[in-house]
């Protein structure tokens, strides 16, 4: 027991001494190319919103409301282990507020095994992840936003098919040159058990309840300026000047016999495409550490006839008592649906220590979509401000969102908005 009890001190130290902990990273040898990571994020909102009309919370009539919740919270381990093996895992949870289910939030978002057959050109791996297709923010970086969220319709099958846009997944990136690339054969959840399951079949194309065959995902990208990391699939929102990244950008979804309808009496099996194509230009611009940011993309979908899909992050609302709002409850909009999506943000940065050690970066961006159900087009916009404390570790931002709402017969009818206050915290 003696010697076994040294032993183990002698093991420790010599661990300890082969080991340090420098930028968040536990290097696992000296020149640093081995190394375990941990990183912290934590977002939390405060917000004033007219909710929809006929919104309920728990039956009880609600016209508008302020609520206080926690958007994400989200714990990284990740960690090149050899010159080969990369682990990547992510915990956490989404959309925490008073009406939400008491301890029953956190939850796994990734757990990946990766390994290099060529470090730069060609990295396989598998599990449970977000390498996807379609476009650049189909897997933003949520600690690196330009403005309070992501543009939510390009994570096109979220909580229906997958688990917070992740999926079971096996996948092939690298880079040539400067030619990025992800290919990924994902296994599609079950549809039965996300919360918006329905075995109705209608006229109007839904999910199939049919055992699921694969999912084919794929994006594309040319990087003009300086590299971007491929080492998660995480892409960055903006810089704030750190970097001068130009990219064009195409992806796609493809999924045969995913969606179903009725046509007369014959059930029709059809496949869900989608195909998108994006440019990124993020840069500094003055001589004080000014930047500009720059997102715009074009996406089509077709998820079947008529497909259409509210969206309300963190929703206030639980139910609605008046059957003609297409819209349903509280803040939820059509953010999804057969169609065509165009996309832009826009955000500038001011100087460096323009209040204090602080500066200000306010940005703009706006959904503009044709969807084949609605006779109006859906226009979602997100105007807002960003008070930089310390980079992406501490900001605070505001944001004034506006939605469109729809009577059943697909028409626009009103326009409701409202106030977000962020504070995010990121340790990384």
């Amino acid at each position: 027991m003696k010697k076994t009890f040294f032993a183990c001190l002698l093991l420790f130290s010599t661990l300890t001494q082969a080991q340090t902990l420098k930028n968040g990273k536990l290097y696992l040898n000296e020149d640093g190319s081995h190394f375990m990571k941990f990183t912290l994020l934590n977002q939390t909102w405060f917000r004033a919103f007219n909710y929809n009309p006929g919104t309920t919370v728990f039956d009880y009539s609600k016209e508008k409301g302020t609520d206080i919740g926690i958007r994400r919270y989200r714990v990284q381990f990740f960690g090149q282990l050899t010159d080969r093996v990369f682990v990547y895992s992510q915990f956490g949870e989404n959309n925490f507020s008073h009406n939400a289910d008491r301890k029953l939030g956190f939850f796994v978002h990734d757990a990946i095994g990766e390994y290099a057959l060529d470090k730069q050109k060609l990295s396989i791996g598998a599990g449970l992840t977000a390498w996807s297709g379609l476009s650049r923010f189909s897997a933003p970086s949520v600690g690196s936003f330009l403005g309070v969220d992501a543009p939510l319709f390009l994570q096109s099958t979220n909580d229906v098919t997958d688990q917070f846009l992740r999926k079971l997944s096996i996948y092939a990136k690298g880079k040539l040159g400067k030619f990025d690339y992800r290919i990924t054969m994902a296994d599609p959840m079950a549809f039965q058990k996300s919360s918006g399951y329905s075995p109705i079949i209608g006229s109007q194309s839904n999910f199939s309840s049919k055992p699921a065959k694969k999912q084919w995902n794929g994006y594309f990208m040319y990087q003009f300026m300086d590299q971007e990391s491929n080492q998660t699939p995480y892409m960055t929102g903006t810089y704030q000047g750190k970097k001068k990244v130009f990219n064009i950008g195409a992806g796609f979804v493809y999924q045969p016999e995913a969606m179903w309808h009725r046509n007369g009496s014959d059930t029709i099996s059809t496949d869900m495409v989608q195909l998108a194509a994006d440019i990124y230009y993020d840069s500094p611009v003055g001589s004080k550490g000014e930047a500009i940011s720059f997102y715009g993309n074009y996406t089509n979908f077709d998820f079947g006839p008529n497909y259409l899909r509210n969206l309300g992050a963190m929703n206030p609302g639980t139910g609605n008592s008046n059957p003609d709002i297409l819209n349903g409850a509280g803040t939820n909009y059509p953010a999804f649906g057969t169609g065509d999506v165009l996309y832009a943000q826009i955000g500038y940065k001011f100087s460096d220590n323009l209040i204090g050690k602080t500066t200000l970066m306010p940005y703009a961006s706006i959904q503009h979509a044709n969807y084949e159900k609605l006779n109006d087009p859906v226009d979602f916009t997100d105007i807002g401000l960003n008070w930089i404390l310390d980079g992406h570790t501490s900001k605070l931002g505001f944001a004034w969102q506006s939605r469109p709402i729809f009577n059943g017969n697909g028409d626009k009818i009103d326009r409701k908005g409202g106030l977000i206050v962020q504070y995010q915290v990121y340790f990384n």
